[in-house]
């Protein structure tokens, strides 16, 4: 992903934001599903994105002292929204743009990354960060794979399941 034509201070916007949605849409997903294990992974992906945003949080103050914080309601950054359309949206298609969500978030802190090359510290933050984002991934992956065969199987096929 090419973030040189957008500001450092866009850019962190942008991934706050981006966290802040995340962990609103797994927290409100997790709270609608009735698979315990589903609800546990759902919960924990929200705490990561937490963490995530609290850690570029204090990038922001380090990075730019004298401004306040302001989440934009938009950002010119390319990073897509991970929203849930509307209630009735079945919760394959809400892992499938949420795995979009964690490979464009990847993507984004692999380049945000290379932003930082005078501090080590949030330079490698963030590397970590992109590699966390590819395990949602897989997580949500796994997640999407199992509910698919669980669909496939429960298919009901006339006189298949028809007794002696």
């Amino acid at each position: 992903m090419d973030l040189r034509n957008y500001t450092l201070e866009d850019l962190l916007l942008a991934a706050i934001k981006s966290e802040i949605e995340s962990n609103e849409v797994y927290t409100k997903i997790a709270t609608k599903v009735n698979n315990g294990l589903l609800k546990d992974k759902l919960q924990f992906l929200a705490k990561e994105e937490q963490k995530h945003k609290e850690f570029i949080q204090q990038v922001y103050k380090k990075t730019f002292p004298k401004k306040n914080l302001r989440i934009p309601k938009t950002t010119p950054v390319p990073l897509p929204p991970l929203v849930i359309p509307d209630e009735d949206t079945p919760l394959g298609t809400l892992l499938k743009n949420a795995m979009q969500a964690e490979q464009a978030a990847h993507d984004f802190y692999q380049s945000l990354a290379k932003q930082f090359t005078t501090d080590d510290k949030i330079r490698h933050t963030l590397t970590y960060f992109a590699d966390m984002e590819l395990q949602h991934y897989k997580i949500l992956e796994i997640e999407k794979q199992s509910m698919d065969r669980f669909e496939e199987a429960d298919v009901y096929w006339d006189m298949v399941h028809v007794g002696p």
